[in-house]
């Protein structure tokens, strides 16, 4: 996945803002049957797409906060997106997405008082390279906007209740 250099700073803000509100907004009303429906083998249920959005976002926020608050020049930024462990489905969606929805709200507040040097810090992750904060933030956005529109297509594979 490559990040969008057409999206600013600015778009990028909005769509990690938004994103976990999204998420929720999409499965608010869904009981717990509708959550854990799988369509085939192959598919994931809404609630292991729903946990996995929450585990990459506050993991990607993390490294970002590392990044920005920390200075680090060595951050495992993609590996933040690719949570590898099993979700753990035991907690409730709406609470996952309630704690996504607080870190994500600091962590766009940190970013909208970075200056313009902060915002091109660069540091280097094991399979992304070089990278700078901004590029890190387009990915984020394009991994979340990608989950949603998976969870979309999920919920029109639900079963007529």
């Amino acid at each position: 996945m490559e990040p969008d250099p057409n999206l600013g700073r600015e778009d990028v803000l909005t769509m990690l803002g938004a994103s976990p509100e999204r998420v929720r907004d999409y499965v608010l009303g869904l009981d717990e049957n509708r959550l854990d429906y799988r369509h085939g083998p192959a598919f994931p249920t809404l609630k292991e797409v729903v946990v996995h959005v929450c585990d990459a976002g506050t993991a990607a926020d993390a490294a970002l906060r590392h990044a920005c608050l920390d200075g680090a020049t060595e951050v495992a930024a993609r590996a933040a997106l690719e949570t590898t462990a099993e979700p753990d489905v035991s907690v409730a969606a709406d609470a996952r997405l309630e704690d996504l929805s607080r870190v994500r709200r600091r962590t766009v507040d940190l970013l909208r008082g970075l200056t313009d040097q902060q915002w091109g810090q660069r540091f280097t992750d094991d399979l992304l390279g070089e990278i700078d904060i901004l590029d890190f933030c387009r990915l984020i956005a394009a991994h979340e906007m990608g989950h949603l529109s998976q969870v979309r297509n999920l919920i029109a594979l639900l079963p007529e209740p």
